[in-house]
């Protein structure tokens, strides 16, 4: 018996092969690509460090102790009356001036509403009302008034 020869056209072959290939690049593509925006940037030629990550970085004069922050203090009062010198000013008196800035403690920056203050206040208030409601030890007010202004002024950034 002689095999049956098929007469397709060049229109019915593409076709064909776009219908068959249709479905394997799909299932090919579902099975390969879950992971692949994981991979980007990866490879043998990647390089990456945990120390070219930062660590977290403040800025906050709890971190850092007394002394440094004195010291640091320090500096900055004697380049203000190097300048005041070399300008031909009265300088500054470092050692009453830096006694002076360390009396005053932190302050709250200008820019800090009296209004918002007293409002964060109240819910310092009144979250402290609830904790003990749940038995839980309350909260310093002042140091959650501080620290909740910290974070709304770190908010846009």
């Amino acid at each position: 018996m002689l095999p049956v020869a098929i007469s397709l056209s060049f229109g019915e072959v593409i076709l064909i092969v776009v219908f068959i290939t249709i479905p394997i690049a799909l299932l090919t593509f579902a099975l390969n690509a879950k992971n692949a925006l994981n991979e980007v940037g990866k490879g043998q030629f990647a390089v990456e460090f945990e120390s070219d990550v930062p660590s977290k970085v403040t800025d906050s004069d709890r971190e850092s102790s007394p002394a440094a922050r004195e010291a640091e203090i320090r500096q900055f009062l004697e380049a203000k009356a190097y300048r005041q010198r070399e300008r031909g000013e009265a300088p500054l008196d470092i050692d009453a001036e830096l006694k002076r800035l360390l009396a005053e403690g932190p302050s709250r920056p200008a820019g800090v509403d009296p209004q918002l203050v007293e409002e964060v206040r109240q819910l310092a208030i009144a979250r402290n009302e609830r904790r003990a409601r749940q038995g839980k030890e309350p909260l310093d007010i002042d140091e959650e008034v501080e620290r909740q202004l910290r974070e709304l002024e770190n908010l846009g950034q």
